[in-house]
């Protein structure tokens, strides 16, 4: 089947792109002396997860404990659950935990006594601030190297280290920004583990790990494995940040022009905000974009005459005159959400469709 008939909007995954981005990220693991644990939030899909696993990950990464229960069903057996653990959820995380190996995430008291009252042995990750400010303990304050002890010498947890999230890598707007990230990520949490070791608490390994920041970072010394996500697909914000090219880019969400006003110029196709989601991204704030549309997505080239300017439930605006009928292929600004909006993946390469995958998003 031919991309231009399939129903649209349509979730389109280029298969040597994909690959290509896979066997990237593992040579660049491979480089700086770390393993990888991808974050399958990005595609949800177990299919990719196999591909990845092939190329060298030791376990996966994953958000929410359905997505650990759906791969966990499907064959894999050592998940990070990378989320401070919902204290409502211990039971469904314990029932897992004995099937398979289970990683968990606790930045809180009240987190690890759930655990340990729960009776279980459990895997279980420190979260840190690195500088982000989203979740984890300060690791300049007491009351963290208090929390590590405890971790640490708690009955029945067997502590795996120190886990982060450099979230501000994506904030850039340069490579330059994120590498600063980067390294404070890096550095941060070497000198915590430092910090425990002489109060007594052993750290067995240290996980960090962020798209960007594995492109741009020099070196991880003392680190021990990185959980990138976004590096399978990439996107548009990916993009402005210089840490790819659109023609890295391995999701695209195929659209109808399906109305076309000459006087103001303006289109409307069939994707919106449930096929593109609302991030707007990292574009320029004088040219503000809700999804870029490919001038030939085989040369990696984008238009720069029109985009998409603004998102409705199913209504994609675009500033300029399209023919009614014509198909765009459209770089979205964030790619994990995007794939959240669809049940499958048109797996295609060059452009005919040659597979189907599922998207397991359940929540």
């Amino acid at each position: 089947m031919h991309i231009h008939d399939l129903p649209t909007p349509a979730l389109l995954l280029d298969l040597d792109v994909l690959d290509r981005n896979i066997a990237w990220m593992a040579n660049r693991a491979l480089d700086l002396g770390v393993t990888i644990r991808p974050h399958i939030k990005t595609h949800k899909c177990i299919e990719i997860g196999k591909r990845q696993e092939s190329a060298g990950a030791r376990g996966v990464t994953v958000s929410t404990l359905r997505e650990a229960d759906d791969f966990a069903e499907n064959g894999f057996n050592d998940i990070t659950w990378a989320f401070p653990l919902p204290i409502s959820l211990v039971s469904g995380a314990r029932d897992l935990a004995r099937r398979v190996t289970l990683r968990v995430v606790v930045d809180s008291l009240e987190a690890l006594e759930a655990l340990t009252a729960s009776g279980d042995s459990w895997h279980v990750w420190l979260k840190v601030d690195c500088g982000y400010h989203r979740a984890g303990v300060d690791p300049a304050s007491s009351q963290a190297v208090d929390l590590a002890k405890r971790v640490a010498d708690s009955p029945r947890i067997n502590f795996d280290g120190l886990l982060t999230h450099a979230g501000h890598t994506y904030e850039g707007p340069t490579p330059t920004e994120s590498l600063a990230a980067a390294r404070q990520e890096r550095d941060v949490m070497v000198a915590f583990a430092a910090k425990l070791h002489d109060s007594g608490v052993d750290v067995p390994a240290i996980s960090v790990g962020s798209t960007p920041g594995m492109r741009v970072i020099d070196h991880l010394d003392g680190v021990s494995e990185a959980r990138p996500g976004n590096y399978v697909f990439f996107d548009h914000t990916i993009v402005t940040l210089g840490a790819a090219q659109p023609a890295d880019c391995a999701v695209t969400v195929l659209a109808t022009v399906i109305s076309a006003q000459p006087d103001p110029r303006r289109s409307i196709v069939d994707a919106g905000a449930l096929a593109l989601s609302k991030d707007p991204g990292r574009g320029d704030a004088a040219r503000p974009s809700m999804g870029e549309i490919y001038a030939d997505y085989h040369h990696g080239t984008l238009r720069d005459d029109v985009w998409l300017t603004g998102l409705s439930q199913e209504h994609g605006k675009v500033n300029g005159t399209l023919a009614v009928g014509d198909r765009v292929r459209i770089l979205p600004n964030h790619s994990c959400l995007t794939v959240a909006c669809f049940d499958e993946y048109h797996v295609v390469r060059g452009d005919e469709v040659v597979d189907r995958w599922k998207v397991w998003r359940r929540r």
